[in-house]
């Protein structure tokens, strides 16, 4: 196949190209030479082309049928292909964490919009920084800015962006980083599917617990309002239910009683209480 016929079945998302900086049909041009044939980019050579994401092919160019680089053809069933075999590294899970004196696991942040979890999530991270123990956010708005910006609001995509968020909290963990994902998650079967992508133990769900008419008082992006005028459709707490877990590591409840020396309210109080749990499992330290 030659250059040109991979340019006419290969799409690229006008999402993904800032047209006010360049413009891809004045500086794509296909050139060819005898026994050389490529894609050149005409303009001011100073420019990056760093604003390229993945092509997208489209349907066109997809068969049920592919070839590996020996030229053997492969099969492919649902997506995935056949003879694949996981490669395994000398260097392990164990390896990584030793190296950075922690054990790697996921914390998993589910409740309702308003709740509180991206706060959480985010005094979590600078409590475990404050005690020289290395995470990372993966914070439900966060990557539908990239990793899952090709994802709408419907019920089949809400589920594959639970499902990637899962598989990359997954490799975080195996790197030895405490993970910690904050996403409304409102649906016990897409989180279970989570938790079994890990080791016993390494799923540590926690629930903010809150009430909806706190959560909608609170209302800090405006959703609510917009839900219960109907401009968003599909609102979880609005007119999609919410799960809450039934047997969760943590649950965070909200207290009406500010000065109670049992609330866990403040957010630093209770990022503690998740640390607390972290060390009391040994996440902390690996020896």
């Amino acid at each position: 196949m030659n250059v040109a016929t991979v340019a006419r079945r290969c799409y690229v998302s006008p999402t993904f190209i800032d047209f006010e900086s360049l413009r891809l049909s004045e500086r794509l041009s296909i050139s060819s030479s005898a026994g050389n044939r490529c894609l050149k980019f005409t303009g001011q050579s100073h420019r990056r082309l760093s604003f390229f994401r993945p092509i997208m092919a489209t349907d066109e160019s997809i068969s049920s049928r592919s070839s590996d680089s020996s030229g053997e053809t492969q099969q492919i069933i649902n997506g995935k292909q056949e003879n694949i075999v996981w490669h395994n590294c000398s260097i392990t899970k164990s390896d990584r964490e030793e190296l950075i004196n922690q054990k790697g696991c996921v914390i998993w942040i589910t409740g309702l919009s308003g709740s509180g979890k991206s706060s959480l999530a985010c005094a979590l991270s600078r409590a475990l920084h404050n005690r020289g123990k290395l995470s990372y956010v993966l914070d439900g708005d966060n990557v539908r800015h990239g990793l899952n910006s090709d994802l709408s609001f419907k019920a089949e995509d809400r589920a594959e962006n639970i499902r990637r968020v899962g598989e990359v909290a997954k490799l975080f963990a195996d790197a030895g980083i405490i993970c910690i994902a904050s996403l409304i998650s409102p649906y016990r079967r897409e989180r279970a599917a989570c938790r079994a992508l890990l080791p016993e133990g390494d799923f540590i769900e926690v629930f903010m617990d809150v009430p909806l008419h706190v959560c909608e008082a609170r209302d800090p992006k405006g959703l609510y309002k917009r839900a219960r005028a109907g401009i968003i459709k599909g609102f979880t707490g609005v007119d999609d239910p919410y799960e809450p877990p039934l047997n969760c590591e943590i649950v965070l409840q909200y207290n009406e009683d500010q000065s109670s020396s049992s609330s866990s309210s403040s957010l630093s109080e209770m990022a503690e209480i998740v640390v607390s749990y972290l060390d009391k499992n040994g996440y902390l330290k690996t020896s």
